[in-house]
């Protein structure tokens, strides 16, 4: 997790030239199924790691990059839905057939990026990410709450 922070500290000075040089984002999966994503996370003992998105969100890709797609690499279950989309369709937590704009808005995850930390019922596990108040210290905080949601599903 440390080397993660490394990297975020040398983009995190030049985030702006940084995102205006990114020409695609990088992709993170939409779960098919909240309920079914965050089952399979915690039947390995993982929260769900879930972003709230917004395209073109130069915050939200320094996430994806530097940290979510790769922790998916480690065995992260991290997957994001997009705030405003209202075309592709994800089960919520109960299986009922929704969309990243509702889901954000059950969440009250209305500021991108938010990160949520979940267990298998959905319910929120560790204190979530809102917004970036500081590139430096992004990787310490994400790692902070990733390691409170697991030690929450341990007990």
């Amino acid at each position: 997790m440390k080397r993660r922070t490394a990297v975020m500290l040398g983009a995190a000075t030049t985030l702006g030239g940084w995102a205006v040089a990114q020409r695609r984002e990088t992709p993170l999966p939409t779960p098919a199924s909240l309920r079914s994503a965050a089952q399979a996370a915690q039947a390995k003992g993982e929260p769900l790691v879930l972003l709230v998105s917004l395209p073109g969100c130069p915050w939200c890709e320094l996430l994806r990059r530097n940290y979510l797609a790769p922790m998916r690499s480690e065995g992260v279950h991290a997957f994001q839905i997009t705030v405003n989309d209202r075309k592709q369709v994800v089960a919520d937590v109960k299986g009922q057939p929704s969309h990243g704009a509702d889901i954000a808005v059950a969440y009250q995850a209305l500021l991108t990026p938010t990160v949520l930390f979940l267990n298998a019922e959905g319910a929120e596990i560790a204190p979530r990410i809102e917004g970036v108040a500081s590139a430096e210290m992004l990787g310490s905080v994400l790692d902070e709450r990733l390691a409170a949601a697991r030690a929450r599903l341990r007990r």
